[in-house]
């Protein structure tokens, strides 16, 4: 990627959707501009989960405030990405293709733990070195992330079905705080708490609280005389003392607590106070970083060749013991047919994802060499994967599921000439290494009409490997089934 002075991350939250801008300096960031708007998306989830109306359109307005800054970067200087709501909304897929409309630039539904790495990173950053580990917990509208780290790097991450918008919808749908309702919301966090409590307990020197709900505590502890600097136990339990005696958070008089940020207070609190007596947390300080700033720097590696996605290809390859060399000269094969099919159209983000899938194409045979390729596909589609967002995971999946056998099976599926082009190249390519070995091939030659592949091959070389002439012709019957045309021309 060639160096961009200026990045962009998105952050559409649960609770708010924020936009950072950072100059780049090296390998270093400098914020420029930050805009917030509360769109508390996870306020508009039905019970049935699917997204209403008006949670849509105040997104779709926000998105239209951040295009009006974002309007002058090029595409890759940007990343959007969407957390728990878009995870959970079933109408997430047709809401999306708006979104991304309205905000100029593509939008990933990135899964928990994805998240969670994110977040540590974008506190990481800004922190001095230390020895010890850390705590990291992020309570956002509709998840809480927990991260262990050391440096910048995460030693475990964990995402909990929790936020500060569900649990205020849920317990306090009517602003109204009683000792049944604050009682009910912290035992139906510290429930979910105690799943991760036993790996977590006396693993870290240090708590830190990212994002808005931590901020906002730490605030209103401070201004209000409950806590002397950060996030106290024995602050929060004047805090809880506090909103018991007000009963109603309308009626709340305290210094600190902004206005926005009054509907989701009561559950974020009780999730803050779960967290701290499930962990035996005393005190938490609040962190300076959070996802956005995560995303940028995620971002900023891709430009200098530190792409976390490169670093889980290769994670992946040694967990499953891929045959390095078959994979190799399957990447190395099918770069050639891509390029050769697409000529200039083949795109720097095409040949990547052709190249990790060419990686980890055999990942499934550690499950079964029978119809490895759909235990691949599964992999990929459900594991947790640093640095992919879920629609690069679906895409990898598609891409490896396609690689043999029948094509009925993608009816509908290759929707875009460059992934039909990509699927084509990593299927002739495993066709052609069938053997495994490194027997010089013949000069291959393709090129795509847009509706037609043709290849030529070496009509002697042909005739002295019958296997490959009969797979060949199988390949030209199952593209036919898709309606995509493909010719084999022996020369």
């Amino acid at each position: 990627m060639q160096h961009q002075p200026i990045l962009a991350a998105v952050d559409l939250g649960s609770n708010s959707f924020r936009l950072q801008v950072a100059r780049v300096e090296g390998d270093q960031l400098y914020m420029l501009d930050e805009l917030r708007e509360p769109v508390r998306l996870a306020a508009g989830l039905t019970p049935d989960k699917y997204l209403d109306t008006e949670a849509q359109q105040r997104a779709l307005a926000a998105l239209g405030k951040f295009a009006e800054r974002l309007r002058d970067l090029p595409r890759e200087a940007v990343r959007a990405v969407g957390t728990n709501s878009l995870r959970v909304a079933k109408n997430a897929a047709d809401f999306i293709p708006q979104a991304e409309h309205t905000l100029g630039f593509p939008i990933e539904v990135i899964a928990g733990h994805e998240e969670a790495r994110l977040i540590y990173l974008g506190v990481a950053q800004g922190l001095p070195q230390s020895e010890g580990n850390r705590l990291v917990m992020d309570i956002g509208g509709g998840s809480t992330e927990f991260i262990i780290g050391n440096g910048l790097t995460p030693l475990k991450l964990e995402s909990l079905y929790m936020g500060c918008v569900s649990y205020s919808q849920r317990f306090f749908p009517d602003g109204k705080i009683t000792k049944q309702n604050l009682k009910q919301a912290e035992l139906a966090a510290r429930i979910e708490v105690q799943t991760i409590a036993a790996d977590y307990r006396g693993l870290w020197e240090h708590a830190l609280g990212s994002s808005g709900t931590a901020k906002a505590v730490s605030e209103i502890l401070e201004l209000n005389g409950y806590s002397k600097g950060g996030i106290s136990r024995t602050g929060l339990d004047k805090l809880r003392t506090h909103l018991l005696k007000t009963g109603d958070v309308q009626k709340l008089d305290l210094q600190g607590l902004r206005p926005d940020r009054i509907p989701a207070l009561a559950g974020g609190f009780a999730i803050m106070y779960a967290a701290f007596c499930e962990l035996e947390i005393e005190q938490m300080q609040p962190a300076l970083g959070a996802l956005r700033e995560g995303v940028l720097y995620d971002l900023l590696g891709r430009f200098h060749n530190n792409d976390m996605r490169d670093v889980t290809v290769r994670q992946f390859m040694q967990r499953y013991r891929i045959d390095a060399r078959q994979a190799e000269r399957v990447d190395r094969l099918a770069h050639l047919f891509a390029q050769q099919f697409l000529g200039d159209e083949a795109g720097e983000a095409a040949l990547h994802m052709l190249d990790w899938t060419a990686k980890l194409h055999e990942i499934g045979i550690s499950v079964a060499h029978s119809g490895y390729h759909k235990h691949t596909a599964y992999i990929l589609a459900n594991a947790d994967m640093p640095g992919f967002s879920k629609k690069e995971q679906a895409r990898l999946s598609l891409l490896t599921l396609a690689q043999r056998g029948n094509l009925d099976k993608l009816q509908g599926q290759l929707k875009n000439t460059v992934d039909c082009v990509l699927a084509m190249s990593l299927r002739l390519a495993v066709l052609f290494y069938r053997n495994r070995s490194d027997n010089g091939l013949p000069a291959l030659r393709g090129r795509f009409s847009g509706t037609k592949f043709h290849l030529s091959i070496d009509a002697g070389w042909l005739a002295e490997n019958p296997l490959t002439e009969t797979a060949l012709r199988e390949e030209v019957k199952q593209w036919k089934m898709l309606g995509v045309g493909m010719q084999v021309v022996a020369e």
